[in-house]
């Protein structure tokens, strides 16, 4: 999976990949958004909905969207919204 920072504060992919992996959860890419995003969006590229309602259990928070694109090389990509505040992590 991918983690994209929706918002203007800086290192929010960054908490957010460590507050996956630390969950057992897979990602392989983080880094920012084309856009911001006024809440945090999990997209589901690949399979189930399923994947979304586990990365929404690790997040805390989110909106899944169902939307198949084969062309992208992740099952889900999360773009984090002002509404992902992780409790206890570094975050600048």
């Amino acid at each position: 999976m991918e983690v994209l920072n929706g918002t203007p504060r800086p290192g929010a992919a960054r908490a957010g990949t460590r507050l996956l992996r630390r969950r057992g959860i897979d990602v392989v890419f983080y880094g920012n958004a084309d856009s911001a995003v006024s809440a945090t969006e999990i997209i589901v590229r690949r399979g189930e909905t399923a994947r979304g309602r586990e990365v929404r259990a690790a997040l805390g928070v989110g909106r899944i969207v169902l939307a198949t694109d084969t062309l992208r090389r992740v099952d889900v990509s999360v773009v984090l919204g002002p509404d992902f505040t992780p409790a206890g992590e570094f975050y600048p």
